[in-house]
Parts: C-alpha cells; structure tokens; sequence
C-alpha cells in the first residue's frame, strides 16, 4: 500500500506490523456498511423488485415505489446506525472493543437475513433498521480499536482504512447490482442482498484471535493484560523497556484523567479540558461529510443518472464506485505525509468547484457533450472527497478524545453522522424527483452541496487541530496549550503524563510528611 512513503521513526523498537495487520482487518468492518449503502442503491432501480415490492399502479398500469417509502426504505438504515452509535460507547466500555465489535457482525447478519426473505416492504424496512444498529456499532468501535492499538506514525493511515474498506463494499455492491439486475426472479434482489453475510460471518471470525486494545485494559484497571495486549501489537516481550514505558504513559494519562472527575454521559457536554470544543468539531465533521452529499451519488445515483438521460446507468455508478476506491489509497498516505488539515481543506475546495460545475452544467444544458461533462466532474468531485474528508473524518474523530470520555465522544460524533446520513436519505427523494409534492430540482440540488462544501472548508480552517504524529496522550496537552486551530501545526508536545504522575505522587507524598511532621510536633507539646 506504500507504506515506505510514510516516515518510520528511527528509534522504533521491536515491530509495528502486527498493529497494521490487525488494524488494517477491523477496517473490514467498512465493508459491511459500504456494500449495503451501495445495493440499496442499486435494489431501487432494479424493475424486478420494483414489481414486486410496489404498492401503487399509474395510470400506465406500471407498479412504483412512492417517494415517501424510498424515503423510509433508505434512511431506516441510518435510524438504525444512529442508534447502535449511541450504543456503542456502553457496549464498548463494558464488554470491550472486541466483544462488542463481535456483537455488531452478529447483529448485522440478523438484518441481512430479513431482508433476504423479505417479499413486501415491512420486513425489508425493519432487516434494514437491524442490520443498520451492527453499522452503528461498527462505526464507532472499529476507529476506536484502530486508534487505540496503533503505533502513532501511522495511525492516520491504519483508521483511513475503515473508509478505504467502505469504498471496496460500495465498488463490490456496483459489481454484483450490476451482474442481478438484469435477472427476472427474486435472485436480482437477494443475492446482492445475502452476500453481505458473509462480509459479517469473515469479520466475525477473525475477531476471535485479535487482542483486546491496552487502553481498554488500562480503564478497567487491568495493567498486566494491557502490557500484553501491547506485546503481541509491538511484537516485543511484556517486561521491555519500551513496553513498560508506553503502558506507563497510558495508566498516568488515565490516572490523571480520573482525578478530573467523573465521565458520565452529563460529564461529556461539559468543558472540562476543552471537551465541549473536542465534541462539538468531532460531531461537526462527521455531519459535515454527509452534507457533502457524496451519500447523494451512493443512494441515488444510479436512479439519478438514469432520470438525466445517461445510457447504462448501473455501468456509471461502477466507474464512480471504481474512483472512489482509487482515490482513497493516496488518501491513507496523504493524511500522514500532509496531515489532516490540509488534505480536508484541499478536498472541500476541489469539492465546491466540482459540484458548482456540475449544477451550472446540468441546469444550462441537456446534451450528449453536457451528459460526459456531469459524468466527468462527478468523478472529480468523488475524488475529491475519498483523498479527503472519506477516510480523515473517521481520523479526526479516532483520535480527537481523551481516554476519559473517548468512548463516548467518539458515538456522539458518529451519532451526528448517522442522524445527517438518516436525513439526506430521507429529504433527497423529495429535493430531487418531479413527483407531486416534491422539489423536483435535479441537477439543482448540487448548488444545496456545493454551498455545504464551501463552509466545510472554512470550518477546517478555523476548528480542525492538527494532531499529526502525536500520541493519544500528547493530543491533549495539545488542546490544553494551543488556543487556535490554526496555530496547532506548531505545537510542539513537552509534557509526559507519567512525570506528571510522578511529581503528583511525589506532591502528595511531602504533603504527608509535612501534616505528620506538624502532628508530631504538637504531639509533644500536649
């Protein structure tokens, strides 16, 4: 993948390739909601099913699917992740990232099922609400378990992953739309829609023989575990030097953390430590990546190509689910080599171009040569957003926390992802088509994303810090000392928790001995 083109430090001790192995497979977990965000939108183009699940007849005597229950059908799948989001961080912080990753493949297995056998709209809807509450789970444990376990060098690269993997399920949904929807049997629909099991049944499996993170260890105070867990992911035995040294970075960062107070659910929204400015930008870029409206392209693209006139719209939506996974892989080097602030400053600006070109275009003309222009700056677009905002959202958002309230913080900001998510699934219908009752603005509706873009640019400049190649640990110091955004890039880390630790202990210690000494002396004076 080039990983040569990152740099390695040069004191690095023992082996960073475990980390990255296991990492780079949690992010499989992408998969699964990529592949079902890329057959949905394929499943409502195809005429078989259409048939079959419609409701309504025109006066053609052709069956449709309203607006409205396009609606439904697409968002439930975000009202389900919305959810499972807010799940997370309690299943993650009782039971571990592990086991609650397992959890979600189990869940998600469930929803495909019933919409496997499903033959009306009902069952499909509610497998889909099921199968979105294991997405939301893995939305929030998989970058949890990758930011946790990775070494810092690289840990933008291994939680970019998790997009990289969303855009092969989306680019795998396209290949297998593609090959059913021509069929004249329920196997156009269903056997898209089983082949995301076994996405779960992999994940599941190799979830088994992976270690919990030491960081999870480290909070439910069980420091010989987190010293292995951290052997077998550095390849180095648990008694070395610099095994011992990270472990007791982590516990001092922890204990001072607990020494702030509690971290309940109320404890969150509060600013202590600038959490509330940590929470409001984790949940303002994960809203801010849907109102790109790439989501528009995945859901609806095929149906909206088709509406524009362009022949072969199932092929057209292959090539751009083609671009997006291209463009993703210079993303996972770019986030490390540039960081993350100027990748999504790029990326929102090459956005806002690309789609007001795609407005102005699909408004002023309806040619052949107007068609491939759309077609071209579309791709453009998905460009830019993969090399960006796709796999540094999810970077932002790993590592932005503290250990105090990172489990929680990250569900609030992926909640605010699927709530956006649920909300462009459901409102598109009605922005987009002709029908009675709808918008019926088309290419139009690209002004609505480009405008979102354009301020997704100024809220990286004035709100996104730059935490490239600092620890978990050091992010904080960092959100403590540097008061704006733009000014972090020279943020140069001088504080270790564990002298911190240190010099507390050694506080407390003289403290003592100066009320003994004090006991003492008035002790012999009664």
């Amino acid at each position: 993948m080039g990983f040569s083109l990152i740099k390695v430090p040069a004191d690095m001790e023992g082996s960073a390739t475990p980390a990255i192995l296991m990492g780079l497979f949690i992010s499989f977990g992408g998969i699964l909601f990529g592949y079902d965000t890329g057959t949905i939108g394929g499943i409502l183009a195809m005429d078989y099913w259409v048939d079959l699940f419609a409701t309504e007849t025109n006066d053609e005597g052709q069956r449709y699917i309203t607006t409205g229950q396009q609606g439904v059908i697409v968002s439930m799948l975000s009202v389900g992740t919305f959810v499972g989001a807010l799940s997370g961080a309690s299943i993650g912080d009782r039971i571990g990232r592990r086991w609650g990753l397992l959890v979600a493949c189990i869940v998600f297995n469930i929803g495909v099922v019933m919409q496997t056998i499903a033959t009306a709209i009902p069952l499909f809807t509610a497998g889909r609400g099921i199968a979105g509450l294991g997405v939301g789970l893995l939305s929030v444990l998989v970058p949890l378990y990758q930011s946790e376990c990775s070494p810092k060098w690289i840990r933008g690269t291994i939680v970019s992953a998790y997009q990289l993997a969303l855009t092969i399920g989306l680019l795998l949904a396209a290949v297998v739309n593609n090959a059913t929807h021509a069929r004249n049997d329920s196997g156009s629909y269903r056997i898209p829609t089983v082949i995301q099991a076994l996405w779960g049944l992999i994940l599941a499996a190799g979830l088994l023989y992976l270690p919990e993170t030491p960081r999870y260890f480290v909070k439910r105070g069980h420091q010989d575990k987190a010293a292995h867990s951290l052997s077998r992911l550095r390849r180095l035995p648990a008694d070395s030097r610099s095994i011992q040294e990270e472990l007791a970075e982590i516990v001092a960062n922890h204990e001072y953390e607990l020494a702030l107070g509690k971290s309940g659910w109320l404890d969150v929204f509060q600013n202590a430590g600038r959490q509330r400015r940590r929470l409001l930008t984790g949940c303002a870029i994960m809203a801010g990546s849907q109102l790109t409206g790439i989501n528009f392209i995945f859901y609806y693209g095929t149906q909206f190509f088709k509406n524009s006139g362009i022949e072969n719209p199932f092929l057209i939506g292959l090539t751009t689910n083609l671009v997006n996974v291209v463009s993703t892989i210079p993303g996972l080097i770019l986030v490390e080599r540039w960081g993350r602030r100027p990748i999504l400053l790029f990326g929102a600006i090459g956005m806002t171009v690309c789609e007001f070109i795609v407005a102005i275009v699909g408004v002023t003309s309806g040619s052949e040569v107007s068609s491939k222009v759309l077609i071209a700056f579309t791709c453009f677009y998905i460009f830019f957003f993969a090399i960006s905002w796709g796999p540094v959202g999810w970077v932002v958002v790993g590592e932005n926390f503290s250990l105090r309230f990172r489990a929680k913080s990250v569900a609030c900001s992926i909640a605010s992802n699927w709530i956006f998510n649920w909300a462009i699934g459901y409102a598109t219908p009605y922005l987009v088509d002709e029908t009675p009752g709808a918008a019926g603005l088309k290419a139009k509706v690209f002004f609505i994303w480009g405008t979102c873009c354009l301020g997704c640019a100024i809220f990286v400049y004035f709100c996104i810090f730059e935490t490239k190649g600092l620890t978990l640990e050091q992010v904080d110091e960092m959100y403590e000392h540097v008061p704006h955004a733009w000014q972090s890039s020279t943020f140069k880390p001088t504080v270790r928790f564990e002298e911190v630790r240190r010099q507390s202990i050694a506080a407390e210690e003289a403290r003592k001995k100066s009320i003994s000494q004090v006991e003492s002396v008035y002790a012999e004076k009664v």
